[in-house]
């Protein structure tokens, strides 16, 4: 039994250390606060306990002491237990006082440092805390207003010291913060950086000086910046396309990363309801293997999404299986599948929908193996059978619908835009949701999956051009950005 005193940084998940993801993997209770990012709780197992302590809209957050009983409860069940702090657990977190309680007790425990928005929202806002010429040094301050920070602290001998200054939690305390540290001698005219919400899409940034600050508005929870280097704006993380803006993506859990990933590089905050589960097929693969066992004796093995290459390659002992047939894909994305498994494929059309490769396909006669889902278009057999061809359907894979939760679609009502990969995702979308929770925007990966969109009611506002995951998230991109 140990508990994991781990520090979830300020908010950007991808700031969450190696080791802090390890444990994370493996807890049996995550016990977590409000500024913990709601994401990194998908880290830990499905059946993994999940405790908020932190304040919440319409709940009152839970006392330290009542904090330091619950994890000395679940630790001495024998459980793997991960306390997930914003930040690092022993910066102006109280991760101290719940060690010390956990060592008094003698429950072991291990301390899993974060990175700090004290370091972490500044270079998110462009400010360097240290800038040659400009300052050699930095000190972080808490600016809470209970007694035993604020108002005892020494602000006129910090601001003597010199140097950058860091002030955490100072919003509600910011004017009175400011009249000191001028009375310390530090001119008004000091450049001051105010950061909200550092790090996360939301994030947003005021710049201002010392004698100003009181005045100006800012929103907790803030990371105030005092000093010369406040003044400098290498602006990057506020300059993405899509800072601010909410994308929900559909696809299954397993296929969403990459969608997710790169709308967040580029400043999106993603709201995951994945839709559709990929699914065995409903003869346990039986058919498939047997396909598999058989598949030199085809002229052409024909693959249309990533997830059939994924179910029948592996059931090849090698690439010699395959014989003299050659191989098709529908798209660069069933292609690059294809390569992860060392195939390449011989023929991928210009456009990535079923009527472009079976117009770029070769007359037959002879044989094509097509193994796919359950419910999938006829254009393709169809089309290859008009041209010469024998073609045998093989069932790969089946999507299923997901249920979701009434927070997941409460977050995709308030997005700005919503994504389509595929025409089960729409119908399975308003399945669940109906058409009342389609965000704005409307972006189909390809005109199959918005001619599905259309007859479903809805208006398609961008299609990519390029039927594939980056073209869509440029299109994306352009929709949010007009």
């Amino acid at each position: 039994m140990t508990v994991y005193l781990v520090g979830a940084g300020p908010g950007d998940p991808g700031l969450l250390t190696v080791r802090g993801a390890e444990v994370l993997a493996r807890a049996d209770v995550v016990v977590y606060d409000r500024l913990s990012v709601a994401s990194l709780l998908d880290l830990a197992p499905p059946t993994a306990e999940r405790v908020s302590v932190g304040k919440s809209p319409g709940h009152k957050s839970m006392e330290q002491d009542e904090i330091n009983a619950l994890l000395l409860e679940r630790g001495r069940e024998g459980r793997t237990v991960v306390r997930l702090k914003g930040g690092d657990p022993f910066v102006f977190a109280r991760g101290g006082e719940e060690a010390r309680a956990l060592a008094d007790a003698g429950v072991p425990f291990e301390v899993v440092p974060g990175v700090t928005s004290a370091v972490a929202v500044p270079a998110y806002a462009g400010v360097p805390l240290t800038y040659r010429g400009l300052s050699t040094s930095f000190t972080v301050v808490t600016g809470h207003e209970d007694p035993w920070a604020a108002t005892e602290t020494d602000w006129e001998a910090v601001a003597r010291v010199g140097g950058t200054v860091v002030i955490l939690m100072g919003v509600a305390t910011r004017g009175a913060i400011a009249e000191r540290l001028m009375a310390g001698g530090l001119a008004p005219g000091t450049p001051v950086a105010a950061v909200t919400w550092g790090t996360r899409p939301d994030q947003t940034s005021v710049r201002t000086t010392l004698a100003e600050l009181g005045r100006t508005e800012v929103e907790a929870p803030a990371t105030i910046v005092v000093g010369e280097v406040a003044g400098l704006d290498i602006r990057w993380f506020e300059s993405r396309p899509l800072l601010g803006r909410r994308v929900v993506v559909t696809r299954a859990r397993a296929q969403a990363s990459e969608l997710a990933a790169r709308l967040h590089e580029l400043g999106a905050d993603t709201i995951e309801v994945p839709v559709i589960e990929v699914r065995p097929a409903g003869d346990g693969g039986a058919a498939l293997r047997a396909a598999a066992a058989r598949a030199g004796e085809y002229d052409w093995v024909v693959f249309t999404s990533a997830n059939a290459v994924e179910r029948f390659v592996p059931l090849l002992r090698d690439a010699r299986d395959l014989g003299a047939a050659r191989v098709a894909a529908i798209g660069p994305g069933t292609a690059e599948a294809l390569r992860r498994l060392a195939l390449v494929a011989d023929l991928v059309p210009e456009e990535f929908v079923a009527e472009a490769l079976v117009e770029a396909f070769p007359p037959g006669p002879g044989r094509v193996l097509l193994p796919r889902a359950a419910a999938a278009r006829g254009v393709l057999p169809e089309g290859l059978r008009a041209k010469g061809w024998e073609v045998d359907v093989v069932e790969a894979y089946r999507t299923e619908p997901v249920p979701q939760s009434e927070e997941r679609l409460v977050a995709a009502r308030r997005a700005d835009a919503i994504t389509f990969t595929s025409s089960s995702t729409v119908t399975n979308f308003l399945a669940a949701a109906g058409r009342d929770a389609v965000p704005p925007i409307v972006a189909c990966i390809g005109p199959v999956t918005a001619e599905t969109a259309r007859s479903c009611g809805l208006a398609v506002d961008v299609v990519a051009g390029v039927h594939t995951i980056d073209g869509l998230v440029d299109a994306v991109v352009v929709a949010l950005r007009t």
